[in-house]
């Protein structure tokens, strides 16, 4: 693995359809990603934002590519830790295979910058709310520790 970059397969016992549901629907997010919406229209161009329930932001950026259900490209900011928000646009990159009874899900987050702590919390945060979401689809129930929002410090 690049410094600059991170890569995460898995596969889902889902529909592209469902997959991208929970991908991208606040009420689904909320159930797997440590209780954030995931707020957006969708359309090209379009804003998006992680929120938490009391109204922090967490990542935003914009939507520069959409196929669905096959395809989102996202461009991503760390909007809470100043370390992070000032490396400034990263890319996320979803793409959703249909292979028989299961989906081939790979996110691809990369950025420009050598040694990011960005793609250094990502690759720690991303495989425990993927995995959530895998649980979720798969099994009705998410992770306990990434169903539930963050106690507060």
């Amino acid at each position: 693995m690049n410094d600059d970059r991170f890569v995460y397969v898995t596969y889902i016992r889902t529909t592209p359809d469902k997959l991208w549901e929970a991908l991208t629907t606040p009420e689904f997010t909320r159930r797997y990603w440590f209780g954030v919406s995931l707020e957006s229209d969708w359309t090209l161009g379009a804003s998006w934002k992680l929120v938490f329930q009391d109204g922090r932001i967490a990542d935003a950026g914009e939507v520069l590519e959409i196929d669905p259900p096959r395809r989102l490209v996202l461009s991503w900011r760390h909007e809470l830790r100043p370390d992070l928000h000032a490396e400034g646009f990263a890319k996320a990159t979803f793409d959703l295979e249909p292979q028989e009874e299961l989906v081939k899900l790979t996110v691809v987050h990369e950025i420009d910058r050598q040694g990011s702590k960005l793609i250094e919390a990502v690759s720690g945060g991303w495989p425990m709310i993927l995995s959530s979401l895998k649980s979720l689809l798969e099994t009705g129930a998410a992770h306990p520790r990434t169903g539930q929002a963050p106690k507060a410090a």
